[in-house]
């Protein structure tokens, strides 16, 4: 089907992102331009219950339309009733069944992803206006969402995350934090993206040794919060002086969106909130092991509609983020951990060591030290992604 050259008048827009928070915030460049392409049309965005928070207080989006997780198609006949046909455009910014399914019920006109390899996707082609190939070129997950939008618009020169306002942290928090302080984000949901716990050990306990406050991120979920108390608990006297203080489950999103653009640094996994911390522009050392950069490295504000990151280099920098993998020569698999499930270890993030994080983190903050080896190459934003693999390193 191609529509997508016939007159459309848009009134209004339904955005389906039914996946993770940090898939949600990087749904809001594709949220912003159709907002600019379409000025007084009224934009909606589907999403799973519960991971809509990195879009409170968005000013481009007019209402949440909230899928309870779990339900089936039974539980969901309520919501299909009202969602029938009462859109002008949907943007479905999701391959899944699910999402494909509520965007033909929801909308006369639909744009939406698919992937290049799966059998099944011929009827989802067949229900779109303008398919937008998923493959295995690693196109960034926000680039790959704009181009949602190729048939009407062009992406922006500059594209933006847009980030949640905002709020006042409690008072009792505001009343410990110092100066100057590190954000560091313990866990991730699934292991195989899991920055070992020992590590963070070593590396809060320097930090703090170096005289910085460390605040200890992390959900409010029973593993998060075990999580981070060990982390706590391995800190020693540190713990007990307030130079480490484990705030997991204690902010709202838009609380910890306060927090983080006060920070000096921020240092964390491949995970929905070092996004969020990249968003707001804070000085950020993210650890990634598996998953390639390419995709869902956290995006450097401002950035042209272009890939912002090799496949592979030992340490890149990009805008503010400053982005490590470890360096076996599988790095990145892009699959489940070295077992190819989500509990799984990874040996690319085992033996990426604390000292070397902590060099990078004293080099930002300008403090002592550079940890425990060589400087290795930085590919910089600016070189051609091939000068920059090749700097660093290649497989």
């Amino acid at each position: 089907m191609d529509q997508t050259t016939a007159p459309m008048r848009v009134r209004r827009i339904l955005v389906i992102c039914t996946r993770q928070i940090g898939d949600v915030l990087l749904t809001t460049p594709l949220i912003a331009a159709a907002k600019r392409r379409w000025p007084e049309a009224e934009i909606d965005v589907l999403g799973f219950a519960g991971t809509l928070g990195m879009l409170k207080g968005n000013p481009d989006v007019h209402a949440f339309v909230e899928v309870p997780p779990g339900s089936g198609w039974l539980d969901s006949l309520g919501l299909i009733r009202r969602l029938w046909r009462h859109y002008d455009l949907a943007f479905i910014a999701q391959y899944s069944d699910r999402a494909h399914l509520y965007g033909a019920v929801a909308a006369r006109h639909r744009s939406g992803l698919v992937l290049n390899d799966r059998r099944d996707s011929w009827w989802k082609r067949a229900l779109l206006d303008h398919a937008v190939t998923v493959d295995h070129d690693q196109t960034h997950a926000v680039l790959e969402k704009l181009r949602l939008l190729a048939p009407w618009s062009s992406p922006p020169d500059a594209i933006r995350v847009v980030p949640p306002p905002g709020a006042p942290l409690p008072d009792a928090l505001a009343r410990r934090l110092d100066a100057r302080y590190v954000v560091v984000h313990v866990p991730t949901l699934v292991r195989y993206k899991q920055w070992p716990i020992n590590h963070h050990v070593t590396l809060v306990r320097a930090l703090a040794d170096d005289g910085v406050q460390v605040l200890l991120s992390g959900g409010p979920s029973e593993a998060d919060r075990a999580r981070t108390a060990e982390v706590l608990g391995g800190a020693g006297a540190a713990a007990r002086d307030d130079r480490v203080v484990d705030i997991a489950g204690a902010l709202g999103l838009d609380q910890l969106a306060t927090l983080l653009r006060g920070a000096a640094l921020y240092i964390g996994p491949d995970t929905s909130i070092t996004h969020l911390a990249a968003a707001l522009e804070t000085p950020v050392v993210a650890i990634y092991g598996p998953i390639d950069p390419r995709l869902w490295g956290p995006w450097p504000q401002g950035h042209g509609p272009s890939q912002p990151y090799v496949e592979r280099a030992p340490a890149q920098r990009v805008g503010r983020a400053l982005l490590l993998q470890g360096e076996q020569p599988c790095v990145p698999c892009n699959r489940a951990g070295c077992d190819r499930h989500n509990d799984s270890r990874s040996e690319c993030l085992e033996t990426l060591s604390p000292w070397r994080v902590l060099g990078e983190a004293r080099r930002i903050l300008g403090l002592r030290g550079a940890g425990d080896g060589p400087i290795v190459p930085i590919a910089s934003v600016g070189e051609p992604p091939r000068a920059a693999a090749n700097a660093a390193s290649t497989r």
